[in-house]
Parts: C-alpha cells; structure tokens; sequence
C-alpha cells in the first residue's frame, strides 16, 4: 500500500527522477507534445498536479518548493506553478519580485493575468503611484473593479473621466473597494450628483445587491444609507412608517422600499402604489415604481405584467419630455417585451408594448437578435392595412433580413418568417500546411491543451482563451482544428465560433462518438439530431465532464436521475457507471424521450424540463394564455434555461441538416426550427382536459 510523504520530499525525488526526460520534452517540437496524455507518475507533469493541489491547500511551503522543481526541469508549465506559488503571498510582495515576473514571462496568460491580481493589491495599498504606471500594461482590461482604480487615478491627474465613471460603477456586480472610492471622489468633488447616486442605488436594489445599495445611499448621507438598511429588511413597515416620502430623499427611500416590495409581492407594490404613492411621488418616479412591478410580476409570470408595464409607459410619457428614455435598465426592458409575449395575440396593445420597450434599449442591446426579431415582429403587427404599411413592412422585412443568415435561435427564425432557404455557409478554402502547422507551433495554445490534458481544465480554458486573442480568420480555424484533432471539443467549438467571414459548420458543430450517438437514438426512438444538439450544449461533447453540482458525463446526468431512469429501463446499475460514455448516452436519451413524451412531443418544454427539471416547465404553460413556442421559450423566467432551450433548438437543426435524412427516424427528415417548435402540439398552453396525466416521477 502506497502511503503518501510530505509534498515537499515527494516534490525533490520526483525532480530527481523527472529532470532529464522533461528537459527532453520541452525540447520536442509542439506537435509531438503528448497533450492527450494523462500525467504520468514520476513525471514534471505530476509536480504541476500537485503544485495545483498545494494551490488549493494554500500550502506555501509546497509550492515553493514546486516552482524550484519546474524550473530546474525546464518545464513547459513552470510558469503556471511561479504564478500559483506567488498569488498565494502577493499581499507581502514586493513591487521588483512583480516585475521581475512580468519581463521573465512576458506577453504570456499568466503575466497578465497576474498583474490583474497586483493591480487589485495596489489599490488596497492605495500604492496610486505604482498602479498609475502598470494599469495600462493590463492587456485583458476585464476587471470591473481595475477599471474603477484606473479611473480614480486618471481623475486624480486632472481627466475628466465623469462618463466613464459612472458607466464602470453602475455596472459593478456587486459592492467592491474600487468602484466605491472611485464614486466617492466623485461625489466629493461634485462630479456625480444626486441622480447619479440615487440611480446607482435602484439598479442595486433591482439587482439584489443589498451592500451596494447600502453603499450608493450612504453617499447622500448616513441616515440614507441606514434607511436602505431598513427597507430592505422590510419594505412593508418601511412605507407605513409615517415620516417615509418625506422630502427629496424620502421620496427617493420610498421608490427603493416600493422596488423591493415588487421583488417579493409585485401585486401588493402595485396595490400601495395606486392607492398611496402616485400622489406621493413625482410622475417619473411613479413610473419607475410600476415598472419595475411590472418586470417581477412578468418574472413570476403573473398576468398583470403587462398592465403594470403599460401604465409605466403612460405615467413616463405624461412626465418626461418627448424622446427622453427612461432610466431602466435593459434587463428591466426585456422583461417588459416577455410581459408582452405572454398576453393573448388577441390583445391589440401587446406588439406597442413589444415596441416601445425595445426602443428604449440601449444601442448595444437593441442589436440583439431576439429584441431585432421581436420588433420587427411589432412592426409588422402594427403596419396599416394596404400601401400605407408598406413601408413599415419593408422596414421590418430588412430587419428581419439582417439576422436571416445567423445560425442562431432568432436566425432561424427569421429566416423561416421571411420563407428564405438559408444554406449552411460554404466551407472554407482548406488550411495550408503552414496554416495547420501554426498553431502547433503557439506556446499558449499548446500550453491550454497540455494543462487541459492535465486535468487542469479551468486553468486549460483561460490560457487557450487568451491565446485566440488576436488572431485572424484562418487562425481561428486552425486553432479549431487542433482542437478536433486532439478532441478537445469543447475548445474547438470555442475557436470556431469566433469567426465571422469563414464559418466551418464541421468544427463549429463536429459530430464525435457518432456510431455510438446514432445507436443509442435509435435503441430509444430519439432523433439524433436533437441528442446532437442537446450534448453541445450541455458539456460541448467532453466525456468526462462534471458540473459543480454533480452532473456527469456527455448528458450530465445527476445521480438520482441516472439511478431512475436505469431502473426504469432494466439496466443493472451501479453508481461509477454514469462515467461510462456509452451508458451515458443510453440513460441520458432514455431520459430525454419519456420527458419529450411526458410533454407530447414539445421540444422546447422538453429541453426546458432536462435543465430545469420538468415541474418548472409544467408550472411555465399554465396562465391560461395559448402562445407560441418561440414566445414561450422567450418568456422562460431562468436565464440560463431560457438560452438553454433556445441554442438546444437551433443546434438541432443545424445537426439535422449535417445528418442529413439517412440518419433521421423514419417520417422525419431536416425538419425546420418552426415545425420542431410547433407539431405535434402546436401553441404552448396549459395542459389539454383530455390528455394523459403528466409523470409525476420524472425526476
């Protein structure tokens, strides 16, 4: 029996044993490094495991001890270990070790990523000087909270930075040291007013950020930022207090109360709005509060959504000058389209609300397909009779157009709306054998295959990521391609899908396991297509994924439901089996065909049901409304679930398309995303009188 010694003396003997044939290694050109290779015992390989390890045990001794082992041995992954070993005592580090680092590893995922972590200590240090000259070198710049630093010293060299500001802080996640000292020099120096604050406050509260909105109100003063205190603990006993709306702040405090209320009781806000604070509070305000009522009553798909939405629109255009947009967010605007979608097709006002909520998006957000189609749903909905909407026809046929060739669920759509037959796109030229031989040659993209072979898949992701940064057309492709090569699918799926001129559909939707995949649809009666679509987007194809609430496997299948659907079929189970590719796919299309039977044949509440569990989607079609499919996926309230079902569709058919008919159950064939969203069932609504009972085992 092995028994383990301590990190460190394993460490040296394996140095010992290692140092030659790794030296050996990293002499070998990139191709020949064997990246699909598990790491070996007594390899440098297995010090990089274990130096991760160590990592994660906040073992600084060990790592130490790593870093000299890797770097003696010269191995390709040293620099990976130098950044473990010194993240873990950044907070005692010194400016020169920094550097030093940063010019022995230059250009590479770790120096930045690691100076992304030094600008975060320098700016607890308040070491402004420092900060001021390495906050440019950050290269990924994806840091909301560097941003902020690098703000607050621009503006302490005498730059107006106002906007910019303002856009950083309102878009913090949450409450974080460099946006809140960036806004308090703000503040302090008169350059964010009052709305400023009270508006970063409302998106906190609408986003559940109860520490920023504690934050942004105690800007104003103390007392506001114990007020936030208080209504967010109870907002009901906050607005019956009899001093609540009491002044410019007051009326501020009790919008927030009236948010957080709509949060758990959209009904009730809307009831306290009517009867007390229309006359409390100013139009705009007014309107803000039945707005956001509006979104959680559409959040819980309550069927007042729409109303409240509508009577915001009315109360803001009485109150604003004409043209001036509302101060709601885009997320608060989306759910006022879905409000919509879930009213009868009957009710006239739906497609104006459809259109005044996507104007008041932001640019950036308009250009999003799903608020592209829906629009030009609107318009077309909206256009008068005859010659006179005409042009409101054209203009949304254009629309409509635009996003036509997209392989995406609104694409789809689009395209099948405006009766185009769209072709998959053309294969690209094929790569040259320099082309091929490039990105062999790319120590980043070698490096996130050899990590990812290592088993250290985040680390893996994050250096393969970086290294696509830049790089053009061809590039991606054959980054993609040594990806497939090396069935690393999920990376090839990455790479290929950054491409926008030369789209090669074989690595953006590749076909792995498909002996195995076309027998186990078949063994179950399940179009393999729709198995095809549904495994990319659940583990992007890597066999032995696993989520971090125990979903496993190509399907990701969580225990229980793998344990119920074996016993359901008759297969002797045991728990290790899940991991078994070929088992896998047996349970998890077994699984997937009695939900898509429980469900008469709906795709869409069938895939909702594999990522939200059926009870969710059954809940989801009640309300009494009939709607179609694709304005019920829209409406789906979990954001993950919503996407989920959409990307599952659309890649069904793309794979479908790929299949071709031979590969199709009998009576099917490249069906069109609209006739897999529609029969057998047609519109979504609540459960017919005379269909089956719905299977209440179903996990």
């Amino acid at each position: 029996m092995f028994k383990a010694m301590p990190l460190p003396t394993r460490l040296t003997r394996l140095l010992l044993r290692a140092r030659a044939p790794t030296l050996a290694l990293a002499l070998l050109p990139a191709a020949l490094w064997p990246v699909a290779a598990p790491a070996r015992a007594g390899s440098g390989d297995e010090i990089v495991v274990q130096a991760r390890e160590a990592l994660r045990k906040k073992d600084k001794a060990a790592l130490a001890q790593a870093r000299g082992a890797v770097n003696a041995a010269g191995h390709p992954l040293a620099m990976w270990v130098e950044y473990w070993e010194l993240s873990l005592r950044l907070a005692e580090a010194q400016p020169a070790e920094l550097d030093a680092f940063f010019a022995r590893w230059s250009g590479s995922y770790v120096e930045d990523r690691l100076r992304n972590d030094w600008l975060l200590e320098l700016g607890r240090r308040r070491d402004w000087g420092n900060l001021r000259a390495e906050a440019p070198r950050f290269r990924m710049n994806d840091d909301r909270e560097v941003v902020c630093y690098a703000l607050l010293v621009q503006h302490q060299d005498g730059i107006d930075v106002r906007d910019a500001a303002r856009a950083a802080w309102h878009a913090q996640k949450d409450l974080d040291d460099g946006c809140a000292l960036l806004a308090k020099a703000m503040v302090d120096a008169r350059l964010f007013t009052a709305e400023d604050v009270w508006q970063e406050a409302r998106l906190s509260v609408e986003a559940n950020r109860p520490r920023a909105a504690r934050a942004a109100a105690t800007l104003i003063n103390a007392a506001a930022g114990q007020a936030v205190s208080d209504l967010l603990d109870n907002p009901v006993r906050y607005l019956a207090h009899r001093g609540a709306g009491a002044g410019s702040a007051g009326r501020e405090l009790a919008l927030l109360a009236l948010m957080r209320l709509a949060a758990s009781d959209p009904e009730a806000a809307a009831g306290q709005i009517e009867a007390t604070w229309k006359d409390r509070l100013p139009l705009a305000m007014t309107a803000t509060a039945f707005a956001h009522a509006g979104k959680q009553a559409a959040l819980k798909q309550q069927p007042q959504a729409a109303d409240y939405a509508r009577r915001a629109w009315q109360l803001w255009e009485a109150a604003a000058k004409p043209g001036t947009p509302p101060p709601w967010s885009d997320d608060l605007l989306a759910w006022q389209v879905r409000a919509a979608l879930r009213t009868s097709d009957r009710d006239k006002a739906r497609w104006s609300l459809v259109s005044r909520a996507t104007a008041g998006m932001s640019a950036v957000e308009q250009r999003d397909p799903a608020w592209v189609y829906w629009r030009a749903r609107a318009t077309q909905a909206q256009a008068k009779a005859g010659p006179e909407g005409d042009a409101a026809r054209a203009a949304a046929d254009m629309a409509l157009e635009g996003i036509a060739p997209q392989l995406g669920f609104y694409g789809q759509l689009a395209a099948e709306d405006l009766a185009l037959h769209v072709p998959l796109p053309a294969a690209p030229a094929p790569l040259t054998d320099a082309e091929r031989q490039a990105p062999r040659g790319h120590p980043g993209l070698v490096r996130g295959l050899q990590l990812i072979a290592l088993g250290l898949r985040g680390e893996g992701v994050r250096e393969w990521n970086y290294s696509l940064r830049g790089l053009g057309e061809r590039e991606l492709l054959a980054a993609a391609q040594l990806a497939c090569e090396r069935e690393v699918w999920d990376r090839c799926i990455s790479a290929s899908e950054r491409t926008r001129g030369e789209v090669d559909v074989a690595l953006r939707y590749p076909l792995p396991f498909r002996e195995a995949l076309l027998a186990k649809a078949r063994q179950v009666g399940l179009d393999p297509a729709v198995l095809y679509g549904l495994i990319r987007q659940e583990s992007r194809f890597i066999a032995d994924a696993r989520s971090t609430v125990g979903a496993s496997g190509l399907m990701q299948l969580m225990p229980a439901t793998a344990k119920w659907t074996a016993k359901k079929i008759g297969l002797e189970y045991r728990d290790y089996m899940v991991n078994d590719r070929d088992t896998n796919l047996l349970l998890g299309a077994s699984y997937l065909k009695r939900v898509l039977d429980d469900f008469g044949g709906s795709l869409a509440m069938a895939a909702a049901a594999y990522n939200a569990g059926p009870g969710r989607p059954r809940r989801w079609r009640e309300g009494g409304t009939v709607m179609e499919p694709a304005a019920w996926i829209e409406s789906i309230p979990f954001n993950e679930t919503r996407d989920y079902v959409k990307k599952v569709l659309s890649n069904a058919v793309v794979y479908a398309r790929l299949l071709g008919p031979a590969a199709a159950p009998a009576g099917t064939s490249a069906t069109p995303l609209k006739a897999r969203l529609g029969p057998p069932i047609g519109p979504i609504g609540p459960r017919e009188a005379g269909a089956p009972s719905p299977d209440r085992e179903l996990p």
